[in-house]
């Protein structure tokens, strides 16, 4: 079966990797960037140095190949799905775009496609696993998501780095958060509502409100608590609502002598050498997510923890472990049939499917991604 990763980047190319492992797959990367797809020159890897954003040549080749895993930047992630749709091809995608995909449904099921949105870490096994949970409570109180990526060596100011552009990161400190609180959607600015919390592995991280329940607000009304909060250092929320209320991460056009520039373009342009995961730098996932309700008469909490570093044999950061191999084992699962379901497929709806979940568990588990259940 032919696979293409449209994307080469921090998270797109250890997905390649891990796809090209054996002989199911002939894989195809594509990238507008020779350098990152020059990562591949020793790998079983046909590479396309390509504009992804044109549709033409996008059109073009997705022809010859039967599934499609796009990790494009968010920016053109919903375009690309569109596009990917309208060829007819299979989909899992991890661009995370802000707009709503469960609006190209109609699409999906039109050219009869399987289209797995927000299949990462979080968004991702963040869906999957209340969705298993509610799947066999009989009833379902809350959903409680507290997830960050992190950097071991804590170098100030900023006590962090991240395998993603600095734009996308700024988005959890400017968008506001939305959340399910008794049945209703509250929205609070990004970086409210901050705890301290205790970590195993880790210790004492600060959490705050970000954007992140995503589709769970539409597609479990049934819950009326649900919310995701973002963990950090301590001390960097203070930092980013500096910058934010002195006007750095504006998308504003401002002028400076004579030239119109965002604020927010610039202060990337500066964070990002600073933000970038090194080669060899260690930093580690941290997930907890607790899923509370009844099950025969009685009150039950489902706690699922995962703590995931950077694997110094595949050289590949914890983000990107986490975030790409849910992943590429969301394309095993429809490359074996195991799912079948027409549409715009929210990884919640996967959660439903005992079967599946334990197949992208037990893949995790293979790659060293290990979720605890701890039943109280």
């Amino acid at each position: 079966m032919k696979v293409i990763v449209l994307g080469a980047g921090l998270v797109g190319a250890p997905m390649a990797l891990d796809l090209a492992k054996g002989s199911e797959f002939e894989v195809t990367v594509a990238d507008i960037s020779r350098k990152n797809l020059d990562k591949f020159k020793d790998d079983n890897i046909v590479t396309v140095e390509m504009d992804l954003d044109n549709e033409a040549a996008l059109m073009e080749v997705l022809k010859s190949h039967d599934l499609v895993l796009n990790a494009v930047p968010g920016f053109m992630g919903y375009r690309t799905t569109e596009r990917v749709l309208r060829a007819g091809k299979n989909v899992v995608d991890i661009s995370f775009f802000p707009e709503d995909a469960l609006e190209l449904d109609g699409l999906a099921k039109e050219h009869d496609v399987t289209a797995i949105v927000d299949c990462g870490v979080a968004p991702g096994m963040s869906n999957i696993l209340p969705g298993y949970v509610d799947s066999i409570l009989d009833k379902t109180d809350s959903i409680l998501i507290y997830v960050g990526g992190l950097p071991k060596v804590r170098e100030l100011p900023y006590e962090y780095k991240a395998v993603f552009s600095p734009i996308d990161v700024i988005e959890e400190y400017t968008r506001p958060a939305r959340y399910i609180e008794n049945g209703k959607l509250v929205t609070k600015p990004a970086l409210s509502e901050p705890e301290l919390l205790h970590f195993d592995n880790v210790g004492t991280l600060e959490t705050f409100n970000s954007d992140g329940i995503r589709s769970l607000s539409k597609t479990m009304p049934h819950i009326p608590n649900i919310k995701e909060k973002t963990l950090r250092y301590p001390g960097h929320i203070r930092l980013m609502e500096i910058m934010r209320e002195a006007g750095f991460f504006s998308s504003e056009p401002t002028e400076v002598n004579g030239v119109k520039i965002r604020p927010i373009d610039l202060t990337a342009k500066l964070l990002f050498p600073q933000w970038e995961l090194k080669p060899g730098e260690v930093d580690y996932t941290i997930m907890r997510i607790e899923v509370a309700g009844e099950h025969k008469g009685k009150k039950v909490r489902h706690t699922y923890t995962l703590f995931d570093e950077y694997c110094p044999e595949t050289k590949v950061h914890s983000m990107a472990r986490t975030t790409g191999y849910t992943a590429t084992m969301a394309v095993r699962m429809l490359a074996k049939g195991l799912y079948n379901e027409k549409g715009i497929v929210v990884p919640e709806f996967i959660g439903k499917n005992h079967e599946c979940v334990k197949f992208i568990l037990d893949g995790l588990a293979d790659r060293g991604v290990k979720y605890e259940l701890q039943i109280d």
